[in-house]
């Protein structure tokens, strides 16, 4: 009797310490959710402990969605702004994939019911010049590699049927969201230190068909400048080439569409202060 008391105290607490951690979630659970997402259903939250296991996620992810919305065409960076850190417990942003159906032109008409969670933000895509860029150090590296930037609305699904239960890494599995988005114009880009400062200090402001405003920011509320958000993508390990998109992150919280609402985001103290218009039915 010694002996089997004695065992079952060596077994027992190899499986009540040491609980199956997650993994990168398996094909036919990825499958599921690529399911949800594109038939605009709420979906179970990713299980996902590590940053490495959400990547692969995405990864996955990514290669069924571009089946349908297209391959990729750049990069996204999420939770670019402390307050949306603070909020998912997170100590830095996260990255995606943009995909080259998601864009819509500007002035856009959108259904409200466009994803499972719907949300909007005002938000700023940077093109790519070159693979140069891969070398930048600093925000004005950054600039000196830049072909163009456009006014960008996205249009994100948050995915999931609860989310308060997302973390870092489970945003990042679902690809930060990344569903669709209202390209502006293509602003011309001024390779000074002039135009740096200007994105930083740029209020970027979202208004409805009434004029009333529905949110204000300065650029510095992404990472102190959305060049920055590029130089975070890069440390996180993306490599760019020529013509990429790059999504910088919302400048301000994310909004509920909503049927019948029209909205505005101007970016005053930008040439031109250019702006970019969608519409919910």
């Amino acid at each position: 009797m010694r002996k089997l008391l004695w065992s079952a105290a060596l077994i027992t607490p190899i499986w009540l310490a040491a609980p199956l951690m997650a993994q990168c979630p398996d094909d036919a659970t990825i499958a599921m959710l690529a399911r949800s997402i594109l038939s605009a259903t709420p979906s179970p939250t990713p299980a996902v402990d590590s940053m490495e296991d959400a990547l692969c996620a995405q990864d996955k992810l990514v290669h069924i969605l571009s089946r349908e919305w297209g391959a990729p065409v750049g990069y996204k960076a999420g939770l670019t702004s402390k307050p949306a850190q603070d909020a998912f417990n997170a100590t830095e942003p996260v990255r995606g994939v943009l995909y080259a159906a998601m864009m819509l032109p500007n002035g856009a008409s959108v259904p409200s019911g466009f994803a499972a969670l719907p949300r909007f933000e005002a938000d700023l895509i940077l093109v790519v010049a070159d693979a140069a860029i891969n070398d930048a150090k600093t925000a004005g590296d950054v600039l000196a590699h830049l072909s163009a930037i456009h006014p960008f609305i996205e249009l994100p699904d948050l995915v999931v049927a609860d989310p308060r239960s997302l973390t870092a890494p489970s945003i990042t599995a679902i690809n930060v969201g990344a569903r669709k988005g209202v390209l502006g114009d293509a602003l011309p880009v001024v390779h000074d230190e002039a135009f740096e400062k200007k994105l930083a200090e740029m209020q970027v402001v979202v208004t409805d068909a009434q004029g009333q405003e529905l949110a204000r920011a300065p650029g510095a509320a992404v990472l102190g400048n959305p060049l920055n958000s590029l130089l975070w993508l890069l440390q996180s390990g993306v490599r760019f080439k020529a013509g990429d998109l790059v999504s910088v992150g919302s400048f301000g919280p994310l909004l509920l569409p909503k049927p019948g609402l029209a909205v505005k985001v101007t970016y005053h103290g930008l040439p031109g202060d250019p702006e970019v218009s969608v519409s919910f039915d």
